[in-house]
C-alpha cells in the first residue's frame, strides 16, 4: 500500500484549516498528501454537520470513497455528532476522529496502513475541547493571494438553531504571538491577505486575556511587513465595541469590510433564537458613520419557528432600509439537539422557500444598485488569477474570498496573483464589477 494520503474537505473555512493541519501532521511524518482520491489508498473525509444538507453531502463523499474501494477515515463534525450511529450506517469506515482529536490522525493512519489490523478505530472525545495545535505547520490546500487564519475555535453562545458548541466545545483563543508567527510565515510564502475566522471573532481573547482583544490583535497584525490586507469575518453584533470599531477605521491594512451575521430583525424571533436584541438600525448607522466607506456583509435565517408574516415583514423592511453591501439568506434547518428542534409553530417548507426568494430578490436589486454606484470610481483589488484569454480575475477590498463577488479587469502591464492594484470600474452587474487596472 502506498504512502499517499488523499483528503476531501467539506464545510466552512474553519474546517478547511483543520484539514490543512491534519495534512501538515502527515507531511511532517513523511506522507505524501494529495487532493486526488484516485491517487491514494487511504482517503480522509473531513465532514460538516452544521445542517442536514451539509451532512448529506459529507455522507455521499464517504459512500463514494467506500464504493471506490478506498480505506476511509472520517473526521470532523459528523462523527462528533453521530458517533456510533455513523459506524452502524457505514460499517466499511476504517476509523473516525472527533473535532478535538485531530492530533490522532498520524497514529490512526499508521494503524490503517497496517493491513493485519482490520479493526475499527475511534477517537472521539465525549466532551470536545478544541485547542489549536500550535506546533503543526499547515499544509495548505490552496496557496493563493489569501489565507484563512483561525484565531479561535469553540463557542460560548447557545443560539437556538446551532449545534456548534456541542461539536466544538467552549471558546478557546490562540495567543497573539502564535497568530503573528503564523501570519509572518504565510506572508513570507507570498500571501497578501489574511482572513480572520472563528465561530465568533469578536470574542477573541476573552478567555486568555480577560477581555475581548480583537482590536489589540489587529494592531499587531497591522505592523507585519509585506502584509497587504486583514479581513474580519463572523463578528458577533453585541461585541462590536468602540475600541474595535475605531481599530477597523484607523488601521490601514484592515479592509473596510465587516461580516456580522445578524440572523433576524424581529425582537421576538431574536429572543427565540437566543440572539442579542437591540437596535440594529443604530448599529449599522454607527458602523457607517465611524468607518467611512465600510462594506457590511450579513446573513439572515428565514422560517425560524414562530416566524409570522408580520415578523418576516419587519426583517424585509429592515433589509430594505439597511441596504447591506453583501447578504446571505438561509432557510431554517431543523436540527436535532437544538432548542429550536422541539419548538412549536414550525414554518412549512414551501413558505420558508417563498420568504427566502423574496428576501434574495430584494437584496439582488440592492446589490445591483450599489454596484452601479462603483462605476467611474477606483477600487483597490487583489489579483486572484488570470484566464487563458488574458482577463484578470480580482476581488475588491469589499469582497471576501469564495462568498462575495469578483472584479474582472484588463491591464496594459503584467500583474501576478497577490498584487493589490487600483481598478477603475467601468461596468457592473448584480454581483460582479468590470474595469481596467490603473
Amino acid at each position: 500500500m502506498n504512502r499517499k494520503i488523499a483528503l476531501i474537505n467539506h464545510g466552512c473555512a474553519k474546517n478547511l484549516v483543520d484539514s490543512e493541519l491534519m495534512l501538515g501532521m502527515l507531511a511532517q511524518r513523511g506522507y505524501e498528501v494529495t487532493l486526488d482520491d484516485n491517487d491514494a489508498d487511504i482517503v480522509i473525509v473531513n465532514t460538516c454537520s452544521f445542517i442536514h444538507d451539509a451532512e448529506q453531502e459529507s455522507v455521499q463523499s464517504i459512500l463514494q470513497m467506500v464504493n471506490n474501494g478506498k480505506k476511509v477515515i472520517v473526521t470532523g463534525c459528523l462523527p462528533q455528532k453521530h458517533k456510533d450511529d455513523l459506524k452502524k450506517a457505514i460499517p466499511e469506515v476504517c476509523a473516525m476522529i472527533g473535532t478535538s482529536d485531530l492530533k490522532e490522525i498520524v497514529p490512526i493512519v499508521e494503524r490503517v496502513l497496517n493491513e493485519q489490523e482490520n479493526e475499527y478505530i475511534s477517537k472521539i472525545s465525549e466532551q470536545p475541547e478544541y485547542v489549536y495545535p500550535e506546533s503543526v505547520k499547515r499544509q495548505q490546500i490552496t496557496m493563493g493571494a489569501s489565507s484563512y487564519i483561525k484565531i479561535a475555535d469553540g463557542c460560548n453562545y447557545h443560539c437556538g438553531y446551532c449545534i456548534i458548541p456541542q461539536l466544538r466545545g467552549a471558546y478557546h483563543s490562540r495567543t497573539i504571538e502564535n497568530i503573528l508567527e503564523e501570519v509572518k510565515e504565510l506572508v513570507s510564502k507570498g500571501v497578501t491577505e489574511i482572513v480572520l475566522i472563528a465561530q465568533d471573532t469578536t470574542s477573541y481573547g476573552i478567555d486568555i486575556y480577560g477581555k475581548p482583544s480583537l482590536a489589540s490583535l489587529l494592531e499587531e497584525l497591522n505592523k507585519v511587513d509585506g502584509l497587504g490586507w486583514i479581513r474580519i469575518m463572523y463578528a458577533y453584533p453585541s461585541q462590536l465595541n468602540d475600541e474595535l470599531i475605531n481599530a477597523i477605521a484607523k488601521l490601514d491594512k484592515v479592509v473596510k469590510y465587516i461580516d456580522i451575521p445578524l440572523q433576524h430583525f424581529d425582537a421576538d424571533i431574536l429572543k427565540a433564537m437566543r440572539r442579542p436584541v437591540f437596535d440594529y438600525d443604530l448599529l449599522i448607522k454607527k458602523l457607517r458613520d465611524k468607518i467611512p466607506g465600510v462594506a457590511i456583509r450579513t446573513a439572515f435565517i428565514v422560517g425560524y419557528p414562530g416566524e409570522t408574516e408580520e415578523s418576516f415583514k419587519k426583517l424585509y423592511d429592515f433589509v430594505k432600509r439597511a441596504r447591506f453591501d453583501r447578504m446571505g439568506v438561509f432557510e431554517y434547518s431543523r436540527e436535532k439537539n437544538t432548542t429550536s428542534y422541539s419548538m412549536e409553530h414550525q414554518v412549512p417548507k414551501k413558505l420558508k422557500h417563498k420568504r427566502y426568494k423574496e428576501l434574495m430578490a430584494l437584496q439582488q436589486q440592492i446589490s445591483y444598485e450599489i454596484n452601479q454606484g462603483y462605476i467611474g470610481k477606483t477600487l483597490p483589488c487583489i489579483v486572484e488569477g488570470i484566464t487563458d484569454d488574458g482577463v484578470i480575475i480580482m476581488r475588491s477590498c469589499h469582497d471576501a474570498p469564495e462568498i462575495d463577488g469578483l472584479v474582472y479587469a484588463k491591464a496594459d502591464r503584467p500583474v501576478v496573483p497577490g498584487d493589490i492594484e487600483d481598478v477603475l470600474v467601468d461596468n457592473a452587474d448584480e454581483y460582479d464589477l468590470f474595469g481596467k487596472i490603473q
